[in-house]
């Protein structure tokens, strides 16, 4: 195994330091900002993660160390769920458009079903299934090194729509009889009826 420590100088004091086990006003903050995060899972398949969007602040701060996590309309493969039930150990990362920090969140998660904890996170006049409840065991913003060398929030960056496949060709190139203009029929229909 490759000795790390030869090929990278040790982290900052402020790196090591940053490191909190609950969450401050910062954190609570940024979280309220937050239209999206991506959840990183492992289950008994390997690793996965997972994009998730909505409003800001879509994500619910219950306390310093709790967060809530609803599970909005998808495609009901329920990776990250069926991961959570083997090995609870997740880890989150928001971003919050315009600014190039992130914010990680490593922690345990359970699926909740209470009608009482999903009713204030209900969206459209929906109220989720479920959601995640996750116990914050590390938070530490993240610089924006990342962002900025990617660019991703600069508009001369984005890609134009013309540069890629459409979602229903691709999936007709990978799956055999799939009918790609119907598959986009089928997704443009879904985004604009099936969101919540």
């Amino acid at each position: 195994m490759t000795d790390l420590s030869q090929l990278y100088d040790p982290p900052s004091d402020l790196a090591r330091n940053k490191q909190l086990a609950h969450l401050d006003d910062h954190a609570r903050n940024f979280i309220a900002l937050s239209p999206f995060l991506v959840i990183a899972s492992g289950g008994v398949d390997g690793a996965d993660c997972s994009p998730r969007g909505d409003a800001p602040g879509f994500v619910q701060v219950l306390d310093a160390q709790t967060l809530l996590i609803p599970d909005r309309r998808g495609n009901n493969r329920l990776d990250t769920l069926q991961n959570v039930q083997a090995r609870p150990e997740i880890g989150l990362l928001f971003f919050v458009p315009g600014i190039n920090e992130t914010l990680r969140i490593n922690g345990r998660a359970e699926i909740v079903s209470d009608a009482a904890l999903l009713a204030p996170l209900a969206a459209q006049g929906k109220i989720p299934g479920t959601a995640l409840r996750v116990i914050v065991t590390q938070m530490y913003f993240h610089c924006g090194k990342a962002l900025l060398r990617s660019k991703l929030w600069q508009p001369e960056s984005q890609v134009p729509r013309s540069a890629f496949p459409s979602l229903g060709r691709v999936i007709a190139d990978q799956v055999q009889g799939v009918d790609g203009a119907q598959a986009d029929i089928y997704l443009e229909e879904s985004y604009k009826n099936r969101l919540y």
